[in-house]
């Protein structure tokens, strides 16, 4: 049984808030579903507030405290995705609390000598298959959506990540608008750029994608706040599902005050998952870690069997995000 770190963040969390194989059929299924969800789950279109950064002493008698330690160093994630009035979308909806014993229940499978830290992903960044008023295809999370998901990710002890779905925006300014939010030691972003799609393409007609460059500008903008805001190293995740998605990947390059996983996110069989992670591991940049993307339903529709913990845990290389919907 793995055991649960306890509290990672104890110093900076108030005590109180305690292959290919995939197919657009099921893309479509879930666009449909995704259809008005911007105003039923995650609400109107909101803008990030970026929190002041207090003026520095006039005279510093030391040197500033080393942030907290990368929590990629200290132990797994594993976590469940979701939102608000969504079961398509994941586990992690409706009753948060309920939710949040069912991920204890899956983290206990795991195998000791690892700690895990737990991880709620909400999809907070939403794709619709209708344009919205600024013609972008997307909604985003309203400010108290974030707060619960944080308030549950801070109960397990563990660490939330603002999953974006960024329709026909860019990463970079649809990160931007939660910057409030990134500016909390326990808060980091997933990326998933299949739902990233060009000028004159609706969201789930086929695959979007986005480009290394793209994704070292988010991961250049995270580190700016991890070292203006003195924070532990933000965690950084981008899902892929074919290669694709990802194009010029070498362009990703290390930052400090960052931790960036590439989560693999094929669906089907374990044989067919496993041959999906191995093309995809070909072109994973040195200094990003590996993540791999379990699907309760679709990869058992067929009869097969989920894959287990030790299941994933025995891929090489090591996955160090484990994520489940």
């Amino acid at each position: 049984m793995a055991k649960i770190t306890d509290g990672y963040f104890p110093a900076m969390v108030p005590k109180k808030a305690v292959a290919a194989e995939r197919t657009f059929d099921r893309r479509l299924v879930l666009t449909a579903a995704l259809a008005g969800f911007a105003t039923s789950a995650c609400g109107a279109l909101q803008r990030g507030r970026a929190l002041a950064v207090p003026a520095p002493a006039a005279a510093a008698a030391a040197a500033p405290p080393a942030p907290p330690p990368n929590p990629l160093e200290k132990g797994l994630l594993v976590g469940f995705c979701g939102a608000p009035g969504a079961k398509a979308l994941g586990r992690m909806t409706g009753d948060l609390t309920e939710a949040s014993h069912a991920l204890r229940r899956q983290i206990e499978a795991f195998p000791p000598g690892r700690p895990v830290i737990p991880v709620v992903e909400l999809i907070a960044t939403t794709v619709h298959r209708s344009p919205g008023e600024d013609g972008m295809f997307r909604s985003r999370c309203e400010d108290a959506t974030v707060r619960d998901y944080l308030d549950a990710a801070r109960a397990l002890n563990g660490l939330l990540l603002l999953n974006i779905q960024p329709g026909r925006a860019d990463f970079l300014p649809e990160v931007q608008a939660y910057e409030r939010w990134l500016t909390e030691p326990d808060v980091g972003v997933a990326l998933d750029p299949e739902w990233a799609v060009e000028p004159g393409v609706v969201p789930g007609k086929k695959f979007g994608r986005t480009t290394g460059a793209e994704l070292d500008g988010v991961a250049r903008y995270l580190g700016g706040l991890a070292d203006a805001h003195n924070l532990p190293a933000k965690v950084m995740i981008y899902h892929q599902v074919a290669a694709s998605v990802v194009r010029d990947e070498e362009l990703l390059r290390p930052h400090k005050g960052v931790s960036v996983v590439k989560v693999v996110d094929g669906i089907g069989s374990a044989a067919a998952k496993k041959a999906t992670w191995k093309t995809l591991m070909t072109t994973m940049p040195a200094h990003v870690r590996p993540g791999f993307k379990l699907f309760f339903d679709e990869d058992t529709r067929h009869g097969a069997g989920l894959m287990t913990p030790a299941d994933v845990l025995a891929l090489s290389p090591t996955p160090a995000y484990v994520v489940y919907e």
